[in-house]
């Protein structure tokens, strides 16, 4: 090889490797994003995610990449996709309520997890405190059981001749045991009979409504889960089907025809959620960064759907209520 040819090649070789080094320095991290629900009911939550990255500096599709895994209500997908984000080698894994947590919790002890859950974090085994998490999760908090009992007490204003109102649970997801609690307890309160509906499979629903008549139930609860949320238009319909006054845990089912909802500013939680991944890429640890509660809750009731059910709703309920739909 000649000398001058020789030369040029370990001149273009030492500039390839600083190029190949930079490369490797400025590639985006990738956040799995393991969620329960499916894409097409959460855009609100992924454009609430996408901003708190955003207000750490972080950008999808420019200096971060996501990698959405989706259940859409069926929880036995949710550990193979959490084992697969981790062979990935993600930089962190956003875990949305309690089945798509556990997967997650089981697939590493290392990889940081920002989850957003229905059960108490400390009860449920998920952190030793919620000021210092210690270990990989830290995350956002949604305590579901205890928005049950108040949603009971919203309803029994509604309709305070009805003596029964029923509870429509998923019994496959965690939350259950201690929303039935609650909600039996506040029954208890208000001298009314609680009616438990089980459903965790689509045939379920329909039979659980089929109840409804011979139970005498004079409304509905329809607990805060993955699986209801993913098939809220069919609750909404047959709803609608058998006349009867019911509360839901979403803003979103309220705007798409449900009668009242009262639960958490989801969108918000998840932006809150992004906040966090995005700190935890730029260097902080889960084990330093204290788990959240929710505190904004929400009352939105829908006035078009009280008058097809032939319900006048309360000025206690109106006057509380953050948004009204006419």
């Amino acid at each position: 090889m000649k000398r001058r040819d020789f030369i040029s090649l370990m001149s273009g070789t030492a500039l390839a490797w600083p190029l190949a080094a930079r490369a490797q320095q400025t590639a985006s991290p990738v956040v799995g994003f393991l969620n329960t629900q499916s894409a097409a009911d959460s855009t609100q939550y992924i454009a609430g995610f996408r901003r708190g990255l955003s207000q750490t500096d972080f950008v999808e599709g420019s200096n971060v990449t996501v990698d959405y895994r989706w259940a859409e209500g069926q929880y036995d997908r949710m550990p193979g996709a959490a084992a697969d984000l981790v062979k990935r080698g993600v930089a962190a894994i956003l875990a949305a309520y309690f089945p798509a947590v556990l997967a997650a919790k089981a697939a590493t002890s290392t990889t940081p997890i920002v989850f957003i859950s229905g059960l108490d974090p400390v009860e449920s085994g998920l952190v030793s405190s919620l000021n210092r998490p210690g270990g990989n999760l830290t995350g956002l908090s949604i305590y579901n059981a205890s928005l049950v009992a108040k949603r009971l007490e919203q309803m029994h204003q509604l309709v305070p001749q009805a003596n029964a109102i029923a509870l429509l649970i998923n019994p496959a997801t965690p939350a259950s045991h201690a929303m039935e609690i609650e909600a039996t307890s506040a029954a208890k309160t208000f001298g009314l009979r609680l009616v438990l509906l089980r459903a965790s499979a689509a045939s379920d629903i329909d039979a659980a409504f089929a109840t409804l008549p011979e139970e005498r139930a004079g409304a509905l609860i329809v607990a805060g889960d993955s699986f209801f949320e993913s098939r809220f238009q069919k609750i909404l319909a047959l709803a609608a089907q058998y006349k009867i006054p019911a509360s839901y845990s979403r803003r979103e089912d309220t705007i798409a025809g449900g009668l009242m909802s009262y639960g958490a500013n989801l969108a918000e939680l998840y932006r809150q959620a992004g906040v966090y991944v995005g700190k935890i890429l730029k260097g902080a640890k889960p084990a330093d960064l204290p788990v959240e509660q929710a505190t904004k809750v929400e009352l939105v009731v829908n006035l078009k759907t009280a008058r097809a059910l032939g319900v006048e709703m309360p000025t206690a309920i109106l006057v509380r209520a953050d948004e009204v739909i006419e």
